[in-house]
């Protein structure tokens, strides 16, 4: 099996993880399974806030954006493994969580590597 070293193959899984992941992460916390303890728009504002931060130049695909949406994403797998493991009902939204933190952050990683050596 061969890897391909097409920087645009990654960025493509990466954004579309991305995407997945933004509306995963809003449907989750205001129509599924909405907080009772927090506002939601407080929940919003501490969940999505991250992932707003290097958009800009993560849509326009530069290296240095995408780099740091590759330290982002690390939060989020984090916090996808400790909410499956602590919190049995909403498991499969946490589990999906972390598989799609961790494709943005592989694609993210592998476009950036393979995007320097062009």
């Amino acid at each position: 099996m061969t890897i391909t070293k097409n920087p645009r193959y990654y960025y493509n899984a990466a954004l579309a993880s991305y995407i997945a992941l933004f509306i995963l992460l809003m449907a989750w916390n205001t129509v599924l399974i909405p907080s009772t303890r927090f506002p939601v728009a407080l929940v919003l504002l501490v969940i999505v806030t991250p992932l707003l931060l290097p958009m800009r130049g993560f849509l326009r695909g530069q290296p240095r954006s995408c780099a740091w949406m590759a330290y982002v994403s690390l939060i989020y797998i984090i916090h996808g493994i400790v909410e499956a493991l602590a919190n049995p009902p909403e498991r499969i939204y946490a589990s999906l969580e972390t598989v799609l933190a961790l494709t943005l952050f592989l694609g993210t990683t592998y476009y950036v590597r393979y995007r320097n050596q062009e």
